[in-house]
């Protein structure tokens, strides 16, 4: 009778565990998602701070970052692989992308993420006033399921066709994905741009409050340029938009998103 008992209760365990997993897979997956320009460390202060820049990012306890302007190994910044550096400050796993070799190094934008990094792709986008790339990084999540989490920084300069040809570019690696897809960085193009116009088709944007929209300057915000976005807009809930208040550590102010990923029908 105890043996029997003994199988009974490790079958009913082996169940219970089952219909856990099962039920965890139908389950939304909540994210906290942040991208940020860190102007390579570089402070309102004129000061190269890469410890301020992570205590920054650890106040957010993001899961998901997207980080432009990051350098590998500059002059300019100490000769730091910052992507690197900031991810074992922070116990994240990073991903780097360089636009161009500079400074006895390169420059470009970062990825960290809490989860494993299943995969990164690097998408050549038209050059503008210099080079451009997007980062491209499979994330796999406690329950299992790779979402792709992209980063990006497009052309600077007021004329917007370059702009416009990168943002083409990208929507087109973007529609050829399988995953849901997050998409963040900074877009250097207002909400009303030809530019937000062809990003935001067919994708959900993570909105901003109407009276806390502007993302940069950071000492004296004035304009809307950074943002959040996700595909397919049926698989993602935004549950908090918020523009970080920090003056000091970059010339951008971090922009966070509470996220669901809700399970596929």
């Amino acid at each position: 009778m105890r043996i029997a008992a003994v199988v009974l209760s490790l079958v009913v365990a082996v169940g219970t565990s089952s219909l856990s997993a099962q039920q965890g897979d139908n389950e939304t997956t909540g994210l906290r998602v942040l991208s940020y320009n860190i102007k390579r460390g570089l402070g309102n202060d004129d000061k190269t701070d890469l410890a301020r820049t992570a205590a920054v990012i650890k106040k957010l306890n993001p899961d998901l970052v997207g980080l432009q302007e990051v350098d590998e190994n500059a002059r300019r910044s100490g000769g730091v692989d910052q992507a690197a550096e900031l991810g074992k400050q922070l116990g994240m796993h990073h991903s780097f992308a360089p636009f161009m070799d500079y400074d006895g190094g390169r420059y470009g934008l970062a990825v960290l993420s809490k989860y494993p990094i299943e995969k990164s792709t690097i998408v050549k986008l038209p050059t503008g006033n210099e080079p451009r790339v997007a980062l491209v990084v499979d994330v796999k999540l406690p329950g299992g399921e790779i979402v792709s989490f992209v980063c990006l920084h497009f052309d600077w300069v007021r004329d917007d066709k370059f702009r416009v040809a990168q943002a083409n570019e990208l929507k087109t690696h973007l529609e050829g994905l399988k995953t849901p897809c997050l998409v963040v960085g900074d877009f250097n193009d207002g909400p009303d741009s030809k530019t937000l116009e062809l990003m935001r088709h067919g994708m959900l944007e993570a909105k901003k409050p109407a009276d806390d929209r502007f993302t940069f300057s950071s000492d004296k915000p004035r304009i809307e340029i950074d943002f959040i976005m996700m595909s397919p807009p049926s698989r993602f809930d935004v549950k908090m938009v918020d523009v970080i208040e920090e003056p000091m550590a970059s010339d951008h102010r971090p922009l966070l998103a509470e996220i669901e990923l809700k399970p596929a029908q």
